[in-house]
């Protein structure tokens, strides 16, 4: 009984024993029991699979349930669709999984991935009701009616085996709940019950066969039930929706003889949460698997899947698979087994369908070239389950694939460089031997993630790691790659070449998987934490239920890009077929038709002129042909004379685009060159009025300064005459004095003393003289001191102004460059200036020097008055006794004597007075000479600025004018 390509998962038996129906997810077939031959076959689409397909009791009609909880009612002889039942509209999809009929065919109830129950009346074709089960119920697994001797057929208490390993028996019209078997730590798998309804049958968890009473279950229910709630539903079925609460079920008493009773050590419950189908139960505890993993080394063979299903904790979203699956093969995967030959067909599609699936759910997995090499381990797997594979894999690559995709199409570089880092750490050795012989992590890495192992190690290898894999956090996988590496430790270490790597790495090498494995836990626990792949990968995220998350973890751009290319290439393959059977069939055509021509002129020989006449029409065609051709080609060549032209007439629009280009661009320049123009014009002005201004105030300090001067010198020398007048009055009281005792005296002892007395008093005034002249001496030094000062602070404030004259043309200079002649004379005019105010210097010098010579001349007739002074003295000196040899002088000439030497000092000051007198007017008019030259040179600046300042508004009016001319 052949014909089935995926496993059976129903059997129904038609009352009579003669037909039978098998379904599996692809197809439904009805069988002859009686030839055990094949009468009808239903196919459906690949999108839309199969649920369950089995008899109605007592008739001859067959219902067909799919995974869209559609459910049609079919006639077993002629297959011809009875009915429909309506799909309700409102409320959540149920996804029906399992089913229940009456004995008598007329009430059919349906459950599946929900705490709802539909009770349909399949002679009315309606729903009767919805049946809500308590909060722990969140799939059904089970639907079984009880019958009982009474009823006719029409049983009344359903059976539901729920997720969680009990089956709770309800009432359907007043649905209350009346007993329950089975619990947390006794779960049961499946249960029949027998034909009279006596007994009931169940499958435990442990692998025991338990049978139960009925009617000692029932018999001890005394207590009434739970008051119901009852709830009056929206839907378009209009049905009562009716809530059953089993807090206050009273459970009956169980006879212990009735039961095997087995003693099961195990931890306590742990409540489990409801919004989690496939959270592992309390026997399933993953501190509990680890530990078993780590004691036996792997998980049993038998139950290896179903402890997988609850390490990954797979949601199992029907309805989001199936809108995958809906979409078709997507069209990377339409030609697979072009790339990845597989003997198995079956293999084939399902390796097809699942990585179509992929792609439909994530573009990424549509361009990556190693999926397949992922996804075919466990496609081998669960070959029979194309959800669980599909959820399997994408667990897998949302977990153990982290950062894989971020350097798509190339390598993940990231990852490579985590494993990298850790076999630095525990192999320095092996790492400097695989660097010198140039192989790179993207040799001896990559093969094994983007395979995950399935090249290099056998069957129960692989399941014996991965069962580890599953059991530990992502980083495991990685991590398992280097100890993989470091166990090959030695044979890695002979080879030399890059071909030798690059076959240890794809075949399968002689290493035993328990010290890998070993080895791998042993680097987890060693790796330091900054390199460990731990901290750079995420923990374990379970896929979400319902909807299967977003996975976007890869450049986008780069995928679209690659999905668009291969559309294209999709496309021109598509067209290049359509052309290449439109050649193949005007060739066959062509091929037919030289037969038949061949066949003819070979018969029908009188048709010779006939011929000839068409091979003259043929001649003809052919001259109209190349006359065609010619005047095809002229054609052409005028199109690319006009091609030419166009663009030609395109680059010189493209010319006169870039000089207008230019043009606004001079323009722009030039207005810029004006309003610098102008900034500099305004600059060099403000520069000018500084400088006039500060020359305004050297001027007036200068003034301020020869007053200044000019008083002083009168002070000084109204002070010098004034003394000169008092000593001169005082000398000749003196003279008179004397003149007045030597007449009056004529003791020549009493005389003698006198004209001591009065060479004393001479010779004291004679001091005071000289102190007075040196007191006169040291003023006119004073005053000679500070007209040096005064004359150094002109000097200075001369070297300013010069200072100022030069910046003043530098900045003209850099202003404008045409005026450069203009700049160099007036820098000429400057050195001559320099030069006359060097020549000025000199004469200032000079007159110093003038003044020196008569500071000498003045202290030579000091010293040469000091010198008659004390001839005077000597000869007064001479004679002490005798007042006649000293009377004859001062009577024969007494006035003018005395005159002469009284005003001595005086004539010298007159003198010294003078030169001061001619110094300070020779000053005075070199100080005159210079301000005259500087007020030359401001007014040939201001000249020079005048002229500048037109000449640039000339340039600028002519640059302004120029375009217009052009």
């Amino acid at each position: 009984m052949r014909g089935h390509e995926g496993a059976v998962s129903s059997v129904s038996v038609h009352g009579s024993g003669r037909y039978a129906i098998t379904t599996s997810a692809d197809t439904a077939q009805l069988w002859d029991l009686d030839t055990f031959q094949r009468k009808r076959k239903l196919n459906v689409r690949q999108s839309v699979g199969i649920q369950r397909v089995f008899f109605l009791p007592l008739s001859n009609t067959i219902l067909s349930c799919f995974n869209d909880d559609s459910i049609f009612a079919w006639e077993s002889d002629t297959l011809f669709c009875k009915y429909q039942l309506p799909v309700p509209d409102e409320g959540p999809r149920i996804h029906y999984k399992a089913f229940a009929v009456t004995r008598d065919g007329k009430t059919l109830a349906a459950g599946g991935r929900s705490n709802l129950l539909h009770l349909w009346c399949l002679d009315t074709r309606q729903l009767l009701r919805v049946v809500q089960m308590p909060p722990k119920v969140r799939s059904v697994r089970q639907l079984e009616f009880l019958p009982d001797s009474f009823d006719g057929g029409a049983s009344q208490t359903l059976g539901v085996l729920s997720q969680d390993g009990m089956m709770r028996f309800i009432n359907i019209q007043t649905c209350k709940l009346l007993f329950d078997i089975g619990s947390h730590d006794d779960a049961i798998t499946s249960a029949t019950i027998s034909p009279n309804g006596r007994h009931i049958v169940t499958i435990m968890d442990n692998g025991s066969l338990n049978i139960y009473s009925v009617q000692c279950l029932t018999q001890d229910y005394n207590k009434p039930l739970p008051p119901l709630v009852k709830v009056v539903s929206g839907g378009a079925c209009s049905a009562l929706t009716m809530k059953v609460k089993s807090e206050d079920v009273q459970r009956p008493a169980k006879t212990s003889g009735r039961r095997v009773k087995t003693k099961v050590l195990r931890p306590p419950a742990v409540p489990m949460t409801e919004d989690k189908e496939n959270e592992l139960p309390d026997v399933l505890n993953k501190k509990r698997l680890v530990a078993l993993l780590k004691a036996f080394g792997e998980y049993p063979a038998k139950y290896r899947m179903f402890v997988w299903r609850s390490l990954l904790r797979l949601p199992e979203n029907h309805a989001a698979f199936s809108s995958l699956t809906d979409k078709g093969l997507h069209s990377a995967y339409l030609s697979i087994q072009e790339r990845y030959p597989i003997k198995s067909h079956k293999l084939q599609r399902g390796l097809q369908r699942v990585l179509s699936a992929l792609a439909h759910w994530a573009a990424i997995f549509g361009e990556t070239d190693y999926l397949p090499l992922v996804a075919f381990p466990f496609v081998k797997l669960f070959q029979n389950n194309p959800l669980l594979c599909f959820e399997v894999v994408a667990t897998i690559l949302v977990n153990w694939c982290q950062h894989w995709f971020e350097y798509f199409p190339n390598p993940p570089l990231n990852v490579l460089s985590m494993a990298e880092n850790v076999l630095a750490h525990h192999d320095k050795e092996l790492l400097q031997h695989l660097i010198d012989c140039g192989v790179t992590s993207q040799l001896y890495v990559w093969p094994l993630l983007e395979t995950l192992f399935s090249e290099v190690l056998t069957r129960d290898e692989w399941l014996k790691l991965f069962d580890n894999v599953f059991s530990n956090h992502p980083a495991f996988l990685l991590v398992s790659v280097v100890s993989y590496v470091t166990c090959c430790r030695a044979p890695l270490l002979v080879c030399s070449h890059k071909e030798d790597f690059e076959y240890f790495f794809h075949h399968r090498n002689n290493l035993d998987i328990s010290s890998i494995i070993k080895e791998t836990y042993r680097l987890m626990e060693s790796t330091p934490a900054d390199i460990h792949p731990r901290t750079m990968l995420a923990d374990f995220q379970p896929l979400t239920r319902g909807q299967y998350p977003v996975f976007n973890k890869y450049p986008t751009y780069i995928v679209e890009y690659q999905s668009q290319e291969r559309e294209r290439i999709r496309q021109q393959e598509v067209e290049y077929l359509r052309e290449r059977q439109t050649v193949q069939e005007l060739r066959a055509e062509a091929v037919q038709r030289q037969a038949e021509d061949q066949a003819w002129y070979t018969q029908q020989e009188l048709l010779q002129q006939a011929e000839e006449k068409r091979r003259d029409i043929l001649q003809q065609e052919e001259r109209k042909l190349a006359e065609q051709r010619t005047r095809l080609t002229a054609m052409k060549r005028e199109l690319k004379v006009k091609e030419l032209q166009l663009m030609d007439a395109a680059r010189r629009r493209f010319l006169k685009h870039q000089q207008d280009q230019r043009l606004t661009e001079l323009h722009r320049l030039d207005d810029q060159i004006q309003r610098k123009m102008n900034t500099r014009d305004q600059e060099t002005a403000a520069a000018v009025q500084d400088i006039e201004v500060r020359q305004m105030e050297l001027e007036a300090q200068r003034r301020l300064f020869e007053q200044q001067l000019s008083k002083e010198q009168v002070r000084v020398t109204q002070e010098v005459r004034a003394e000169v007048d008092t000593r001169r009055h005082r000398s000749e009281v003196e003279e008179t004095t004397f003149q007045h005792l030597l007449n009056n005296d004529t003791d020549i002892s009493l005389g003698t003393k006198k004209v001591l007395q009065e060479g004393l008093a001479e010779a004291g005034q004679l001091g005071v003289d000289t102190e007075w002249q040196a007191e006169v001496m040291r003023r006119l030094d004073q005053e000679d001191a500070d007209q040096d000062r005064h004359y150094h602070q002109l000097a200075g404030l001369h070297r300013e102004t010069r200072t100022k004259e030069e910046q003043l043309v530098d900045i003209m200079k850099d202003m404008e460059g045409q005026g450069w002649e203009e700049v160099v004379s007036l820098k000429a005019q400057l050195e001559e200036r320099q030069a006359a105010a060097t020549a000025e210097a000199n004469r200032r010098v000079f007159l110093n020097q003038e003044e020196e010579e008569t500071a000498q001349h003045r202290d030579d007739l000091r010293r040469s008055q000091d010198h008659s002074l004390s001839q005077q003295w000597e000869m007064r000196a001479r004679s002490p006794c005798s007042t006649r040899g000293l009377l004859p002088k001062p009577v024969a000439s007494p006035v003018p004597g005395q005159s002469q030497q009284r005003h001595s000092p005086n004539i010298c000051l007159n003198n010294q007075s003078t030169s001061d007198d001619s110094t300070s007017f020779s000053l005075d008019r070199g100080r005159g000479e210079l301000d005259c030259r500087e007020r030359e040179l401001m007014q040939v600046i201001r000249e020079l600025r005048q002229k500048l300042a037109a000449r640039a508004k000339n340039s600028s009016s002519t640059t302004s004018h120029s375009p217009v001319s052009q």
